[in-house]
């Protein structure tokens, strides 16, 4: 075998595989990044479940569990996916249940105190969803999400939209 077509061929084999390589890494990135925004919006839709919930407990004081499975399982997902800041938004929004469990266990906390610790949990659990809305969909998916209902009552998906249905939708 002549020099010319040893080095072209080591040539085209390292080209060959740089471009595998690349591609690969490229398609890993792309799944990756994949599952990430779909750990996202499943935290998102807990989150809404979540706000619901809460807004029920101030409007009615009816206190239903809070959820956290789908965050505690899509963690690490969401951890390699959004910034510190970001996850510490979302993180924010699951420590306030400690506050949502206690308001509900102490039955002397006044009703002006229980009431602004509830709208602080609700406002947690709103900064979560606006950063999950924004990440996590399309612009045009956001959109959609944030639709009023026939009955202007509110956002799909809001609190108040579900509280003046009676509670949680299914």
């Amino acid at each position: 075998m002549d020099l010319d077509r040893l080095i072209s061929a080591l040539i085209g084999a390292f080209f060959g595989a740089a471009g595998w390589l690349f591609v690969g890494l490229y398609m890993q990135r792309r799944l990756h990044d994949q599952q990430a925004r779909n750990a996202a919006r499943a935290v998102y839709f807990e989150l809404t479940q979540n706000e619901i919930d809460v807004d029920v407990a101030i409007g009615h004081a009816v206190f239903q569990p809070l959820g956290r499975s789908s965050f505690d399982r899509l963690l690490p997902e969401l951890a390699t996916w959004l910034d510190a800041e970001e996850l510490q938004t979302i993180a924010r929004a699951y420590m306030s249940h400690a506050g949502y469990d206690q308001v509900q266990r102490e039955t002397t906390i006044p009703a002006a105190v229980r009431t602004a610790l509830l709208q602080r949990i609700l406002q947690e659990h709103r900064a979560a969803n606006a950063l999950l809305r924004r990440r996590a969909f399309s612009r045009r998916e956001a959109e959609r999400l944030a639709v009023p209902l026939a009955d202007g009552s509110g956002a799909a998906g809001a609190p108040s939209a579900v509280a003046a249905r009676g509670g949680r939708d299914a």
